[in-house]
């Protein structure tokens, strides 16, 4: 079962919750962080992406870069930008979206669970992104930023949630720029909080990595490298743990992750587009967005043109759990055999998009000249993605895309 603790968190004051608090260091490059920390000295960019603070030719990943995010850290902290709380606790961290609201919990994951299979993963990481998150981590000797946990939902978890939530003011409430909504309460009461950990100790087999792979994996690995460097370990040591926040999964909603590609692999818009009614047929044409509405059904957008397609029986394969997948169907008769796309991890001439941008960025990027064809596809479903996790199967690359992203800086889990 799996093991998620309170923890004593190091969280902003109310006042300026809204300015310290940022998107995830990995949806931005540096120019756009620096853009996005101009005049908010408070804002956690400047130790997420400490690069931000020297001139725009410094290696991201230089010791220099890091020092300057460990210096940062500790004036925040002298500055009472962040303050460690005395007690350990959970909290409960809502988004708001499009006038829905899914409310998770933050408390520390077990490293164990990671290595002994209870989080479960869907996804495959690379090792230099690893170690650039476990860098960071052993430079601050914390986990600066949350990842993104599901479980099936347990409905007296639901209920407890519920009640903090119905009965008490968020500690912190806020709509960012973006226009999403941020509440945040912090579990005072301790037992509410020993029963919280009780009920996911008894009522939670697993926990599933939806959205932060890689800060997952570079935390569990933090947790081994202390463990071995510890001759007094114990177990009950903070880095055994690392910071998640866990929705249920009736809550959430995958979002569409779409394609974009530079050329037609030599061909022409019309031969193309016969090579293509091979596996799939063509249901509808529109100068208009087509957008598909369930699974094997696809959105084309060529040569001015939206075209919803329809995969053929012969295509794909509902029993099992990555041959049923549309980016698989997608890769099998159109990205490999007529495209030439074979590795969607290091082939240049695809690009991927997420849905958050609307099916409105595809054609503008195919008219621009930029691209030459746009695939949507109808959004992964949680079922599909915690079924794959389950039967230790991995999906292909983007293919599932969250939103709203957490914003980190509410809540920091030290490691000492």
């Amino acid at each position: 079962m799996a093991i998620i603790r309170p923890f004593k968190g190091l969280r902003p004051p109310k006042n300026i919750a809204k300015t310290v608090a940022c998107l995830p260091y990995d949806v931005m490059n540096s120019q756009e962080a620096k853009e996005m920390a101009t005049g908010k000295p408070e804002s956690l960019l400047h130790i997420t992406r400490a690069e931000i603070c020297f001139d725009t030719n410094v290696d991201s990943h230089s010791d220099e870069v890091y020092n300057r995010a460990v210096a940062n850290f500790k004036d925040f902290q002298n500055k009472g930008y962040l303050q460690q709380d005395d007690q350990l606790r959970y909290y409960i961290y809502a988004q708001t979206m499009n006038g829905k609201t899914q409310y998770g919990i933050v408390g520390a994951a077990a490293c164990a669970d990671y290595d002994n299979g209870i989080i479960k993963k869907h996804e495959l990481t690379r090792p230099d992104k690893e170690e650039d998150r476990k860098v960071l981590t052993r430079y601050l000797n914390a986990n600066i930023e949350p990842v993104f946990f599901t479980y099936r939902a347990v409905p007296e978890i639901d209920a407890i949630v519920t009640d903090i939530v119905k009965n008490n003011t968020p500690e912190y409430d806020f709509t960012a720029e973006d226009g999403f909504g941020h509440h945040f309460w912090v579990i005072e009461d301790t037992e509410t909080n020993k029963k919280l950990e009780l009920l996911f100790e008894s009522k939670v087999p697993f926990t599933y990595v939806a959205d932060g792979h890689h800060r997952t994996a570079a935390a569990a690995g933090i947790g081994a490298e202390r463990t071995n460097a510890n001759s007094n370990h114990t177990g009950e040591e903070s880095y055994n743990y690392f910071m998640a926040v866990h929705f249920p999964d009736d809550q959430l909603q995958i979002i569409d992750y779409n394609r974009v590609v530079k050329d037609l692999n030599g061909l022409t818009a019309s031969s193309f587009l016969e090579k293509v009614k091979m596996d799939f047929d063509i249901t509808e044409e529109s100068k208009s967005i087509i957008k598909s509405s369930k699974l094997h059904d696809f959105s084309m957008y060529l040569d001015g043109k939206w075209y919803a397609l329809t995969a053929k029986p012969n295509t794909y394969d509902d029993n099992d759990p990555i041959a049923s997948l549309d980016v698989s169907v997608l890769s099998k008769s159109i990205l490999e055999p007529i495209l030439n796309i074979k590795d969607l991890r290091t082939d240049t001439r695809i690009e991927f998009v997420g849905g958050i941008r609307g099916l409105g960025e595809l054609s503008k990027r195919v008219d621009s000249g930029e691209m030459a064809v746009a695939f949507a596809l109808f959004p992964v479903s949680m079922k599909q993605l915690m079924h794959i996790a389950d039967t230790g199967n991995i999906m292909p690359p983007k293919v599932t895309w969250f939103e709203p992203k957490l914003r980190s800086g509410l809540v920091i889990h030290k490691l000492d």
